[in-house]
């Protein structure tokens, strides 16, 4: 018994080794809108983040992001209730600053088509957040 939970103790200590930790600064960003009143946007859905994917929330959930640029790949959900297809796969870069939220939706250049440009829908502050000074030599 003794041998099974020293076992599963140092199991656990190499999975949490291995995972993402955040310290006080980090960014985020969203594919929700926040603005939901503002015509020819819709929310989207990130794909891809620096060529990584499979993100642990749910859909337009915040994803943690280390401050500074990123390249993201995303996709839309189209405007129109009928449309069978689907919509391009736009990539595009995004400067993130440490503690700030990006509210991130596609703006359409037309309701019926699949083509949209990634614009950025709000920015705010994250609470909590706390901005560290780089260390100096």
């Amino acid at each position: 018994m003794r041998n099974r939970l020293t076992l599963v103790l140092a199991l656990t200590a190499t999975v949490l080794a291995g995972c993402q930790t955040w310290g006080p600064t980090w960014s985020e960003v969203t594919g929700r809108r926040f603005h939901v009143a503002t015509m020819n946007t819709s929310p989207i859905l990130i794909n891809l983040i620096d060529g990584n994917g499979a993100f642990p929330s749910a859909p337009g959930a915040p994803i943690w992001i280390e401050p500074g640029r990123h390249r993201m790949t995303v996709t839309a959900v189209p405007l129109s209730a009928g449309w069978a297809g689907g919509t391009d796969l736009v990539e595009f870069e995004l400067l993130a600053e440490p503690c700030k939220r990006y509210y991130i939706v596609a703006r359409f250049e037309n309701p019926l088509g699949p083509s949209f440009a990634p614009v950025i829908d709000e920015i705010e502050t994250i609470a909590g957040c706390q901005v560290v000074a780089p260390a100096t030599k």
